[in-house]
């Protein structure tokens, strides 16, 4: 006895992965053909309409799609606008970030590296010089790293309050890893505009960090050295950072000049 999927082909998805791959195939329908209705949509992937109905009811929470008037019919709405946007900001502040960073590393003693917020770490998107240890595509935890705790500082109380109910995983003896120190750490970040992080990832490794903020005047990014304690030392930290913050300075500037008037 066949059941009614195995007869039409248009049953509701039996995983997770089904149900994901419908919904972004309405995704790619909708770029392609512009507003269109469930009926449609259904007949094109050979569901049922109620698929197409649930799934849609679901993006449109996140702002994926939206309803066209009162007819019935569906397009894409702007949290891909969104995403869109946070991707070609990130691309940007590597390209415009690259030729700064390259003249830091032959002024500071150290790697210099440009990071981005990539769901719960920092990922390294420009690094100079280019080294055995490279750390481009990595993504390092938010409360271990200098830039990570950057982006962290800047964190909305709802997002931050996420992070802190999380176990914080110890890296080294020197891994922050009580909210309460975090917390502490954090606030003295918002308070002189620059992170560091002395052993806490790696035991040999220290690094100094400040925000890059976007055309928009928020933190887009966090740019920093590391280097180990033969070549930087916690009494270095304060002309570093004001060196990290000329920087970010001129990366702002050069985003702005993209942005345009």
């Amino acid at each position: 006895m066949h059941n009614k999927s195995e007869v039409t082909g248009t049953a509701e998805p039996r995983t997770a992965t089904q149900a994901v791959e419908r919904a972004l195939s309405m995704l790619v329908l909708l770029g392609q053909r512009g507003p269109s209705g469930a009926t449609e949509l259904a007949r094109e992937l050979g569901v049922h309409k109620s698929t197409v109905s649930r799934l849609m009811t679901t993006m449109e929470k996140f702002r994926f799609v939206e309803q066209v008037g009162s007819r019935g019919k569906f397009q894409l709405g702007f949290g891909i606008v969104r995403l869109a946007g946070a991707t070609a900001a990130q691309l940007d502040i590597a390209r415009e970030g690259k030729s700064v960073c390259t003249r830091l590393a032959s002024e500071l003693r150290g790697t210099v590296s440009l990071s981005v917020l990539d769901g719960g770490g920092a990922t390294t998107v420009t690094q100079e010089p280019s080294t055995e240890r490279n750390w481009i595509g990595l993504r390092l935890p938010l409360h271990a790293t200098a830039s990570g705790k950057v982006l962290l500082a800047h964190f909305g109380f709802e997002q931050l309050e996420e992070v802190l109910r999380q176990p914080l995983p110890r890296f080294t003896e020197r891994t922050i890893v009580s909210r309460g120190a975090l917390t502490a750490d954090l606030n003295r970040v918002r308070d002189r505009g620059w992170a560091t992080a002395c052993g806490e990832f790696e035991a040999e490794l220290l690094s100094v960090a400040v925000p890059v903020r976007g055309p928009g005047g928020r933190v887009a990014g966090a740019l920093s050295v590391t280097a180990d304690s033969d070549h930087l030392r916690a009494t270095d930290f304060p002309a570093i950072a004001r060196a990290l913050g000329e920087a970010a300075e001129e990366i702002l500037d050069r985003l702005q000049q993209l942005a345009g008037p």
